[in-house]
């Protein structure tokens, strides 16, 4: 949920965001006015109950011929009491839904608009030429004998897939460079639970718009299928008061991932470029609002690492307001060039959700300036891709050679035994 403070004393900042993000700016008033009318529902109860307490001892000390009377009293005295409870309650719930309405507030500089509207702030590399008619990455997978959608689809429906042989230690050889990377930079390696509870996914800000595109046990267990470790690592601090005086909190999460692709239908149906079950590294972290967006570009700048040593050409966009996520107050993707698409496609993408989450997660520090008493403040939260299986597919495709064998990245020969390049099956 978005700062109140900034709602009540700064309702045109909302605005402008929820604008920019295409919603409807008359949310932001129906927020207010929800807010208002919750807290003075609260103050009424809170007045009622005051009250309510107030002549209870009033009854306790009366003399027993005027008790009889004053009991009356309060019993009618409770009944208001219950009835303004139950207003304040119905008060807290409208106010409730009319705050989830509001998306984060997003970042100045941030292009308006929706997924069209990016801003691209740089190339890097160069896109690869071929004397020859590239192969996409299935064919080559298929040749490589790495990936099996046939199988896949004929063991659990069409978008899944089976890596096998070489595409398998290529998989666990991307991950475990990137876990490397992340340990190198102060990340803490987190294998972390894909099955989360409500109130974890809705904190994370996954339950809004796009909540169809969650896997939900519904039958006995009320548990969701995370698409991100970063759910988990979101809720793993829920409730608590961490330690940032060291500096930020930086973890690294290692997962499976599901999403249920809903609204994909006819897209990117060859191939494993949109799937229903992937594996991911994560980056999350904690820190202080003030440090947010500096750390926002440091997460950047390990992925474009990444992506430089593994011989990729891209470009990092500014993502627009209306596409990004609820909990997202900017974000900046990296498009890899897949040359059979003659596009970029997205790799990686990285957020800052500023204190969203953490107000929703309750997820506080206490500022160096404060002492062991010292008022809390709820911290800011950053999420990014280190490596995840879409890598494959910009892989195979920019180190193809015309025989159907794939050039292995130096820095990833290492992680597959001294391997240098990938041949065909005979």
């Amino acid at each position: 949920m978005i700062d109140l403070a900034i709602l009540r004393d700064q309702p045109e900042i909302v605005r402008r965001s929820q604008a920019a993000r295409g919603n409807d700016a008359s949310t932001v008033d129906a927020a207010i006015e929800a807010d208002r009318s919750r807290r003075a529902a609260l103050t009424a109860f809170e007045d009622l109950r005051a009250e309510q307490n107030a002549f209870g001892k009033q009854v306790a000390k009366a003399p027993k011929d005027e008790k009889a009377a004053l009991v009356a009293q309060a019993k009618e005295l409770a009944d208001r009491v219950k009835q303004a409870q139950q207003a304040s309650n119905e008060a807290a719930d409208a106010a409730a839904s009319a705050l989830a309405l509001i998306e984060n507030v997003v970042i100045d500089g941030v292009p308006a608009g929706g997924e069209e509207n990016f801003v691209e702030l740089r190339r890097v590399g160069e896109t690869p030429v071929f004397a020859f008619e590239p192969r996409d990455h299935l064919e080559l997978g298929e040749k490589l004998g790495a990936i099996d959608m046939e199988r896949g689809a004929k063991v659990s429906g069409a978008r899944f897939y089976f890596l096998k042989g070489i595409g398998a230690r290529l998989e666990i050889a991307l991950m475990n460079l990137a876990l490397d990377k992340a340990l190198q930079n102060g990340f803490t390696p987190m294998i972390v639970p894909t099955l989360v509870r409500p109130e974890i996914m809705q904190g994370t800000g996954f339950l809004g718009d796009h909540a169809d595109e969650v896997y939900h046990l519904d039958k006995d267990d009320d548990l969701y299928l995370v698409g991100t470790s970063e759910v988990a690592l979101a809720g793993y601090h829920k409730d608590e008061i961490v330690d940032l005086q060291g500096g930020p909190l930086r973890y690294a999460g290692w997962s499976t991932c599901y999403r249920r692709e809903a609204g994909s239908y006819g897209k990117d149906t060859r191939g494993i470029i949109r799937v229903h079950q992937f594996n991911k590294l994560e980056m999350f972290v904690y820190t202080t609002p003030e440090a947010a967006e500096e750390e926002h570009l440091r997460l950047v700048a390990l992925q474009e690492e990444m992506l430089t040593a593994l011989g990729l050409s891209y470009r990092v966009i500014d993502v627009a307001a209306g596409d990004l996520g609820s909990s997202a107050a900017r974000k900046y993707d990296i498009e890899a060039w897949v040359p059979t698409q003659k596009a970029f496609r997205e790799l990686t993408s990285t957020s800052n959700c500023t204190t969203f989450q953490a107000r929703r997660l309750d997820v506080r520090h206490r500022p160096a300036t404060d002492g062991a008493a010292g008022k809390t403040e709820h911290v800011a939260t950053l999420n990014g891709t280190l490596a995840t299986t879409r890598w494959i597919v910009a892989l195979l495709e920019t180190h193809q050679q015309e025989d159907g064998s794939v050039r292995v990245p130096e820095v990833l020969r290492p992680y597959l035994g001294g391997l240098e390049v990938l041949e065909p099956l005979a």
